[in-house]
């Protein structure tokens, strides 16, 4: 394989006099690979660094030709680039760049970054017909989150001030992140700026140097309406959005999304969003209603009981830090946890526990096991992509098992993290597994469910739904049952013969549940109904509604079914009959599955909370308030409650009814 590749050198003739020849070396260190991207003020290489022997280690080097004769010119351009290394060697977020040497060298200056492998939004759009709205509204989200981030800067917020698509990169595996802080500001309260910034992206108020973190509200605004309706703000005339309405140009843009960007791109300040956190409330809000939505793929249960067990299953943490709380309850009530450990990124997936070790997946790539009693880093290992499949665990092979978004399942050893075998789909894998009969049961993203052998991996059988499936099998003596999302559920045999199949009207991502005295099986579809169909034949017992997508997966104890909808309520209803016990009502869509122990439901909400509820009446017994959405279901383990949050964090809560 050829070492130097061929780039682009989009700075034209003049800039090939100037830019560095691949192979020269800077600093007895960095080899230049080739040139990606640059402009007036200087070029963007690939180089690698040749600190690293064993492996290829890959750099961006951003350069600033200092080439102004006019000495304040100069002077005035080298402050910009160091202000930019400084801020950027000041940040630590995951759509952020790192930022590893800054250096001068020959009238130039050089700031050495992180490689991202991927490419630009404004590139995207130029070489695609159009982008899903799932991941646009996932871009969206993670946008909002970052521009947070630095708008929540001590001691003085930092705007961003130049949000468009050619600073948003997408990488290899679909997340963004911003780059060029080449304009970024400290924002102090009535201090004038220069106007700067990018027409048809900027706020009317930077065009007057006013400048405050709602001005990078309505670039987001600008910038997503691009993507939505690929026609160019540069080329229209300014501040003219509501001349051009998203649905002209895209019919299948959600309306609720269309009003929200339409409030961030109001003209005058005060009618926007207070704050990217509040807009970032408000898509999350979205995303929890959409019927495909990626993230209560998560939400299938973990154990295959109704009731909780304090067994459990293994849950991991990241490079994180844990913080380990000596009291229980505070002198004011409240719940306090044991312990906390912060991952890298959102938690979807359930954690789960065994002995003495959690393991939980985050969407940073990694598996995390701790110690049950101190939140203790014990191991982690890192996949190539997110994880939205909770880990289950094989106690007769010592081993625990998941899945990635790079397509891949993993069986690792539970006490090493060494990974014992590894089995790659052809899509992601967000179907949490089920261990029965010496196998392994999963769905994919690929349309297959898959049975294999646990000890090794090898293949048993695998059936084609023709759709993701993305709920948990259940498994019988005789059956393995799940829905895809094609609104089927199906009931295959032990050997991958399908048996029977009945269809509801929208997907299914809900985790069936089945009541093998009863003969029963309980699961919900995105068409808001919750289903009770006969195991031997697939006829439909009863069906009962609910005026919202059902993500959540049932739970059953003591004849009552319990399980959520995304139109905010919890429901008890009677297994048999479909009677309503009781609903409690949260304040945001719900799309985690209960928990039953004891007397008391556990279930966490998209409005923050996880809420303890008494399992006869429906009364809230407490809550506990995260900085995050949850997502995912709770794990109940020697009297702690392990609960994962959309805040990176996962909580080791006192198990108190």
């Amino acid at each position: 394989m050829p070492e130097t590749t061929q780039f682009s050198n989009p700075g034209g003739e003049n800039n090939q006099d100037t830019a560095l020849k691949a192979n020269f070396v800077l600093q007895n260190r960095y080899k230049i690979m080739g040139v990606l991207g640059g402009g007036g003020m200087g070029t963007v290489y690939q180089a690698r660094d040749l600190n690293f022997t064993d492996v290829r280690r890959l750099v961006a080097i951003k350069e600033m030709h200092t080439l102004a004769t006019d000495g304040a010119l100069r002077a005035s351009m080298l402050k910009t680039f160091r202000r930019e290394a400084n801020i950027l060697a000041a940040l630590s977020h995951p759509a952020i760049v790192k930022i590893y040497d800054y250096f001068d060298l020959n009238d130039r200056a050089y700031l050495v970054m992180e490689y991202v492998n991927g490419s630009d939004l404004e590139l995207l759009i130029g070489k695609t017909k159009e982008l899903p709205n799932e991941k646009i509204l996932e871009w969206a989200i993670d946008l909002c989150d970052v521009l947070d981030y630095l708008h929540s800067q001590k001691p003085d917020p930092i705007v961003f001030r130049d949000m468009k698509p050619s600073n948003v990169m997408v990488d290899s595996l679909g997340k963004v992140r911003l780059i060029d802080f080449g304009i970024a500001k400290t924002f102090v309260s009535g201090v004038k700026h220069t106007m700067i910034g990018t027409e048809g992206y900027s706020a009317p108020e930077q065009y007057k140097g006013d400048v405050t973190p709602q001005s990078d509200i309505y670039s987001l605004g600008a910038t997503l309406h691009h993507i939505l309706t690929r026609k160019d703000p540069r080329l229209e005339p300014p501040f003219s959005f509501h001349e051009r309405p998203i649905p002209d140009y895209n019919q299948t843009v959600n309306p609720a999304l269309v009003m929200i960007i339409e409030k961030a791109l109001s003209f005058k300040v005060e009618d926007r969003y207070r704050s990217c956190s509040e807009m970032k409330q408000a898509l999350e809000a979205l995303r929890y209603r959409a019927l495909n939505i990626a993230v209560p793929a998560a939400a299938s249960p973990s154990s295959s009981s109704a009731v909780a067990h304090t067994s459990g299953a293994v849950a991991k943490q990241p490079n994180g830090s844990t913080e380990y709380f000596d009291d229980q309850v505070v002198s004011t009530g409240e719940i306090q946890p044991r312990w906390t450990f912060k991952t890298e990124d959102e938690i979807r997936c359930n954690p789960t526990a065994i002995k003495d070790m959690v393991f939980v997946g985050s969407y940073d790539s990694n598996i995390w096991a701790l110690n049950l009693e101190t939140g203790a880093l014990v191991w982690k290992y890192a996949t190539k992509a997110g994880i939205a499949s909770s880990p289950v665990v094989d106690e007769t092979n010592r081993m625990v098992m998941f899945g990635s978004e790079d397509a891949n399942f993993y069986a690792l050893d539970y006490r090493s993290g060494r990974m014992n075998w590894i089995h790659n789909t052809k899509d992601r894998v967000r179907s949490t597994a089920r261990i029965e009969h010496g196998h392994v049961f999963f769905g994919s993203d690929d349309g297959k469910v898959y049975a294999l052998g646990a000890a090794n991996g090898r293949v048993l059988w695998s059936y084609d739904t023709t759709a993701p499936v993305r709920g948990r099998p259940f498994v019988t003596n005789e059956l393995v049952i799940v829905g895809s999302e094609t609104g089927e559920v199906l009931a295959l045999s032990l050997s991958g013969a399908r048996k029977w199949s009945y269809r509801t009207k929208r997907g299914v991502i809900s985790s069936p549940y089945v009541d093998t005295k009863e003969g029963i099986c309980y699961v919900g579809s995105t068409d808001g109904y919750m289903y009770a169909i006969d195991v031997t034949n697939g006829y439909n017992s009863w069906r009962f509604r609910t005026n919202g997508p059902i993500i959540s997966s049932p739970v059953e104890a003591k004849g009552l079914l319990y399980f959520a909808s995304a139109d905010g309520y919890v429901y008890a209803i009677n297994s048999q009959s479909s009677r309503e016990k009781w609903k409690f009502q949260t304040e945001k869509p719900m799309v985690s599955s209960p928990v039953v122990y004891r007397d008391s439901v556990y279930i966490g909400g998209t409005d923050q909370y996880f809420y303890c509820l008494n399992a006869d009446t429906g009364k809230e017994r407490w809550k506990f308030k995260t900085n995050g959405s949850i997502t995912s279901m709770a794990c109940i383990a020697n009297d702690v409650i392990l609960v994962g949050s959309m805040d990176h964090i996962l909580y080791a809560l006192p198990l108190v009814g």
